[in-house]
């Protein structure tokens, strides 16, 4: 499941160069043929320091619920998609990297 998400998931460096920000992404369910995850609820608030594969976000598709891990060690910077929102595969859930980075984004 790792490997899925480090697929999924966007490494940029900040504008400064120094920061690496992760942005998780919703990602492809293996074997079902979904275009859309709702956000159920957000297991992680900005400013919260996260683990690799520490879950994040609780998601839901039209036959599965699950909790999306993160692939990167960091801070929860953004929420970019509120719960209850309807999120298209591919697009962005949070962005997730260093504190500092925080007042860069």
């Amino acid at each position: 499941m790792l490997d899925t998400i480090l697929a999924i998931a966007l490494s940029r460096l900040s504008p400064e160069g120094a920061a690496i920000i992760t942005t998780l992404k919703v990602p492809k369910t293996g074997g079902i043929p979904t275009t859309k995850a709702s956000v159920v609820r957000w297991l992680k608030q900005v400013g919260e320091h996260i683990n690799i594969g520490e879950p994040v976000v609780e998601l839901e598709t039209e036959k599965v619920s699950y909790e999306l891990e993160s692939p990167a060690e960091g801070t929860l910077l953004k929420i970019l998609a509120q719960e209850n929102s309807q999120v298209p595969v591919g697009q962005p859930l949070c962005q997730i990297g260093p504190p500092e980075a925080a007042s860069t984004n």
